[in-house]
């Protein structure tokens, strides 16, 4: 079962690798092959799914946010724990346009996240 403590260091150290704009680093909290879900990858990664799957294909999608909104910024709000599993309630920072967010992070027996999903107050 996952802690607050672990939960709460893991949404830190997510944090500043978003606000670092650091690739690697944002990566290195997932698995390899760990999946992600997002209103925005229909549009941006022309996956009606709106699901990747793979560090690879979920760089890409994230290399593409980094460098259309090179101001992005990410503020922690709230950190939720469950059995195997995290939610991070944030606030997506970006000039004028900021968006309320969360995510659910499931995680594998590493320790590293397998599955996320994210929700937005408005896609």
């Amino acid at each position: 079962m996952i802690n607050k403590q672990f939960a709460q260091d893991f949404a830190k150290g997510w944090e500043r690798a978003w606000n670092a704009h650091d690739l690697d680093e944002i990566l290195s909290h997932y698995s390899e092959d760990f999946q992600m879900t997002s209103p925005f990858i229909p549009a941006t990664m022309n996956e009606p799914t709106g699901t990747l799957k793979g560090k690879r294909k979920v760089g890409e999608y994230w290399r593409k946010a980094l460098d259309r909104f090179p101001e992005l910024r990410f503020e922690t709000e709230t950190v939720l724990v469950g059995q195997n599993s995290i939610v991070i309630r944030y606030w997506s920072l970006r000039n004028e346009l900021n968006r309320e967010a969360t995510e659910v992070m499931i995680f594998g027996d590493d320790g590293k996240v397998v599955e996320s999903i994210a929700h937005y107050d408005e896609v």
